[in-house]
């Protein structure tokens, strides 16, 4: 007699992730990438000479100490979040929004500073263009942040951010403290750049 004996293999378990999240890591593998171009542009351009050093602005600190701030609170909100704390969540999510856009406003004041010092986007130098080149597109994804910051304050209010709904504000911390690590990276390249 033969016997019919079939062997079955257990398919593999493919791994899987929230498809928003793993759309927000390929955006912020985007955006590493363009400032990585941007940054190793700053380093091939400044050899060539010709290059303008100047002081930064010291105003360029207190948005830094700002951005920092504002990341401590993110994760202050999500880790509220965690434990329900709704109340928590509602209060740090706001005051991140609000150091999120102080940081904006600060950014945008330390193109005045800058105006000031003769350090223009226009100046003929092209270390005044990297300078403002960097900090604009730095900015332009802090008002996505922020915008994604009102998404969720919005939520939270709604009462739709809890232990048991956490993908959204773990996405947002995620950004954030991206968005965070991102401009200290920057600073300190400009810093020891300049």
């Amino acid at each position: 007699m033969t016997s019919n004996i079939k062997i079955v293999e257990q398919p593999e378990r493919p791994l899987a992730m929230n498809p928003k999240k793993f759309a927000l890591w390929l955006f912020i593998i985007t955006v590493v990438m363009i400032f990585a171009s941007l940054t190793s542009a700053y380093i091939v351009r400044q050899a060539e000479g010709n290059w303008r050093i100047f002081e930064l602005p010291v105003e360029l600190y207190y948005t830094t100490a700002i951005i920092i701030l504002s990341s401590i609170t993110m994760q202050w909100a999500y880790m509220a979040a965690k434990k329900d704390a709704l109340q928590q969540v509602k209060i740090a999510i706001s005051i991140t929004t609000v150091l999120g856009i102080m940081f904006l406003i600060g950014q945008f004041y330390t193109w005045g500073v800058l105006v000031d010092m003769k350090v223009n986007f226009t100046g003929g130098n092209p270390s005044e263009s990297f300078l403002y080149v960097l900090m604009g597109v730095h900015a332009l994804h802090l008002v996505s942040g922020v915008i994604f910051l009102i998404i969720v304050l919005i939520s939270t209010f709604r009462y739709k951010v809890h232990s048991k709904n956490l993908n959204q504000i773990q996405m947002c911390n995620t950004y954030w403290h991206f968005l965070d690590i991102l401009w200290v990276y920057l600073f300190l390249f400009l810093l020891l750049n300049n």
